[in-house]
């Protein structure tokens, strides 16, 4: 029997990007196995994102699109966790909608997967911008501050895991929390987990508008200290 493995997606405003995204992660779970299946999450999206999924559906069998109201980006990602491990996946890959990763860095994760606890995506090539890049750079060194531990890229959308991670980590991360991502990996770092981080390509968005602006941004760092110095007495 084939190990199932669940790539997960949060999807906003996607409807751009939505029908290539499919078309190329479609064929990772083809190839990895009949029960493995290509999940992604609209995330309440005001554009048409979860009907093309829809549409998608006839022609890409393992593709399973999944609608919610919006709760933004690190809740919906613990949504697609959560998600996977109750229809019973053996390993969860997430990534984003966004066309910024490439299918075929994935492969050589998956080589290792049973090597790791998590293996998780460095972006140490980006082409998605200054302020992107700042704000990774900035992120690592509060958490070195705060956390003191050093995470080479905390919040990267492109990481494997198998489900006795997520079974193990997920109910220390408060629901609905908006960096998901970054906590899990502050807490495999933390607990000196087995955790491997591999150089991945971070194209620039393939389509659409970006939700995340600078001002947003600057909110949610000011937001994500203050929710850290809280967390840090729990972990």
């Amino acid at each position: 029997m084939s190990e199932k493995l669940y790539i997960v997606m949060p999807a906003y405003n996607e409807e751009e990007n939505i029908e290539t995204v499919v078309s190329e992660w479609h064929e990772v779970v083809r190839t990895i196995g009949p029960d493995s299946r290509l999940v992604i999450v609209n995330d309440g999206s005001k554009d048409k994102t979860y009907e093309k999924m829809l549409e998608l559906q006839s022609q890409y069998p393992q593709l399973m699109p999944v609608t919610k109201p919006n709760s933004g980006h690190g809740a919906t990602v613990l949504f697609a966790y959560r998600y996977a491990l109750e229809n019973g996946a053996d390993y969860i890959f997430q990534t984003d909608s966004d066309g910024q990763t490439i299918p075929s860095e994935f492969y050589p994760f998956w080589d290792d997967r049973k090597l790791y606890a998590a293996i998780i995506g460095h972006r140490n090539h980006r082409e998605d911008g200054f302020s992107r890049k700042f704000v990774t750079k900035t992120l690592k060194l509060v958490i070195k501050l705060i956390f003191h531990v050093t995470v080479t890229d905390a919040n990267t959308p492109f990481r494997l895991m198998p489900r006795s991670t997520l079974e193990k980590y997920l109910p220390k991360i408060p629901e609905d929390y908006n960096l998901s991502n970054v906590l899990l990996s502050v807490l495999l770092v933390k607990n000196k987990e087995n955790v491997k981080f591999v150089p991945i390509t971070f194209r620039p968005r393939q389509g659409g508008v970006n939700s995340i602006n600078m001002k947003r941004i600057f909110k949610i760092g000011v937001q994500a200290v203050k929710d850290f110095r809280v967390l840090k007495k729990s972990i």
